[in-house]
């Protein structure tokens, strides 16, 4: 079985579909998302209904728990007050601009989602087993990594929310980050994806680069109201 998965789009629909363009070349058997579909970049109504369109699955991120239930906070976490002022002004922007359709769509997405492959386990989520706003990085050591292998129960988790893509095996288990479609921070702006493939007990994980016209979003970011600083984050690939 060959999957491709999709991390944290963020309203950025170029990126969407540069990274749907590029699963599809792989030819995988099934694309998954891995939530958080607005905010940061303006078309979240577009990313929902091209999800829809496409038959696209995946599972609830902490940003559209937050969007479809009017919460107060979208639960990101920020060290640095500058990015949190302007995290509160992207989230209640897209609070503001997404259309019911697009509430019902994220509030109905589920927590994960399992399925069995080759005789190995597969859980995807968006950030842990636990709670889709805690930052699993890839330098938490590994007693987290096996203690969150022994609460999702399962042998391969793939999951988002850092937007670092990463592999890691502990323990005899695989955990995957499939890094940020519409919002990276790896330095490097374009649509990341990672194209898994489960095979007789083996996992094979490869982290791909959609380039796409990324001056295209930062247009839109730019005449949508949006502050200019997440288009200049978007260039930079931070």
């Amino acid at each position: 079985m060959r999957i491709a998965v999709l991390g944290d789009i963020h309203g950025n629909m170029e990126a969407l579909k540069a990274a749907y363009d590029a699963s599809r070349r792989e030819g995988v058997d099934k694309i998954y998302h891995l939530g958080d579909l607005g905010g940061y970049a303006p078309f979240v109504n577009e990313v929902v209904d091209f999800l829809i369109g496409h038959e696209i699955e995946g599972v609830q991120g902490n940003y559209d728990d937050a969007v479809a239930n009017g919460k107060e906070h979208c639960g990101c976490r920020y060290v640095d007050p500058v990015q949190a002022g302007m995290a509160e002004l992207s989230f209640e922007w897209t609070k503001m601009h997404a259309t019911q359709k697009s509430r019902d769509y994220m509030k109905g997405l589920p927590f994960e989602i399992s399925f069995p492959a080759d005789g190995l386990l597969v859980k995807l989520f968006h950030a842990t087993p636990l709670k889709n706003n805690i930052y699993w990085y890839e330098e938490r050591d590994d007693r987290f990594f096996l203690d969150m292998a022994r609460r999702a129960r399962a042998d391969v988790m793939i999951y988002g929310h850092t937007h670092l893509p990463y592999r890691k095996d502990a323990g005899g288990k695989v955990f995957i980050n499939a890094g940020s479609v519409g919002k990276p921070k790896d330095g490097d702006p374009g649509a990341a994806l990672a194209v898994v493939e489960l095979s007789s007990g083996a996992v094979k994980a490869d982290f791909m680069k959609a380039p796409y016209d990324t001056e295209k979003t930062i247009d839109a970011i730019l005449r949508s109201g949006l502050p200019s600083y997440f288009a200049e984050r978007l260039r930079e690939g931070g």
